[in-house]
């Protein structure tokens, strides 16, 4: 039997946490609370990623549906974040277990020092027998510095912490070979170990009213979570005892399989750079350089770069696509916008020779990108 992780981050969508009605499935809050404190007894520690404070704040605010102005959402997020981790809290406490609120946006994460600050908050909340409720602080965010979807938010909070297993417990069993709902035939995939342009093409939109991310923004998620090295299931959130099964082997939804090679600390910064940094641009290389990075795990030349896209600062993240749109990976570049145009498709010694041996870098370190 494969050793039990002492480190799971669980993200719940809204739609799992909600009920019929649109208000907070206690019932269920209580069921996820109790494997969660199973789990701590045998050494298992969880932060949970939870959804669920814009619909718990439309029922707190008497609304009947989702509304799609920002301020109106933005409100129901302040009404409904202290409800969701009230929530939470009693459960926890009539089973001695503290709970941690922690509202992130990507601003927060972006600047290296508030995201290790962040990191050791969570840690020592968990040094702490406490339990972490993260989620995205909606009531200030904006869209530059938006995650986007909780399930992106739950990876970043994965590798922040380096956890063991990335679970999402979905109001789908996982991933299909195509939409369930319509295509009778579609059959569950247990395993995926590489996530290609046959594997991005089953996954769906967003399936409820409560929910922002489909099945779509669960496979992004994963991609992230092989190039970092841990390990993600899609389950179904409301199966019983799903986090438990998932904790102790069980074969349970999709489960995509990582194998990473890096050391923690070389780990740490690439996940960084890849998942909370934001893109200023876009390097498109040509297939010999696709193939360095992608198969010898290479940097980026300024040589195999055929062309620029977006203005951007040495030091800023950029996203790393083939000749065919496929993005490859995202780094930290090493030339501004202005200066790569200058020295893409030119070999380093030709550089050197031109502008200086100080000029004469990759475009992108190998170190400093992370290949999805």
């Amino acid at each position: 039997m494969a050793k039990a992780p002492s480190l799971i981050v669980a993200k719940v969508g809204s739609s799992t946490l909600v009920d019929e009605h649109g208000a907070l499935d206690r019932a269920f809050i209580r069921s996820l609370c109790d494997q969660v404190v199973e789990l701590a007894h045998e050494g298992t520690h969880v932060v949970l990623v939870s959804s669920g404070a814009a619909a718990a704040g439309c029922d707190e605010l008497g609304l009947s549906e989702r509304p799609s102005d920002i301020m109106t959402l933005q409100a129901c997020a302040a009404a409904g974040q202290a409800k969701l981790t009230e929530a939470y809290a009693d459960v926890l406490a009539e089973r001695g277990i503290p709970c941690g609120q922690v509202l992130l946006t990507r601003r927060d994460v972006v600047d290296r020092e508030a995201y290790l600050n962040a990191r050791n908050t969570l840690m020592r909340l968990l040094e702490l027998g406490a339990m972490p409720v993260v989620n995205e602080n909606d009531t200030v965010s904006v869209a530059e510095f938006a995650f986007g979807d909780n399930d992106m938010l739950g990876a970043i909070v994965a590798g922040l912490v380096s956890a063991d297993l990335y679970v999402i417990l979905s109001d789908v069993d996982g991933l299909y070979t195509a939409n369930p709902q319509t295509d009778p035939t579609a059959k569950l995939i247990d395993r995926v170990s590489e996530i290609d342009g046959r594997v991005s093409s089953m996954a769906g939109g967003a399936g409820t009213s409560y929910g922002t991310g489909g099945m779509a923004s669960k496979v992004r998620a994963a991609r992230a979570m092989l190039a970092a090295g841990i390990p993600t299931v899609i389950c179904r959130g409301r199966r019983e005892r799903a986090l438990v099964d998932v904790a102790h082997g069980v074969k349970v939804g999709t489960r995509f399989e990582a194998s990473a090679k890096e050391t923690p600390h070389e780990l740490g910064r690439k996940l960084w750079i890849g998942l909370a940094e934001v893109v200023r641009g876009t390097l498109v290389v040509d297939d010999g350089a696709a193939r360095a990075v992608t198969e010898r795990g290479a940097s980026v030349l300024p040589v195999g770069v055929v062309e620029t896209r977006g203005t951007y600062v040495a030091g800023d993240v950029v996203d790393v696509r083939d000749l065919s749109g496929t993005l490859l990976g995202r780094g930290a570049v090493r030339y501004s916008s202005e200066d790569m145009s200058r020295v893409r498709g030119l070999k380093l010694d030709v550089i050197a020779r031109f502008l200086g041996e100080d000029a004469a870098q990759p475009a992108i370190h190998r170190d400093e990108l992370l290949v999805f």
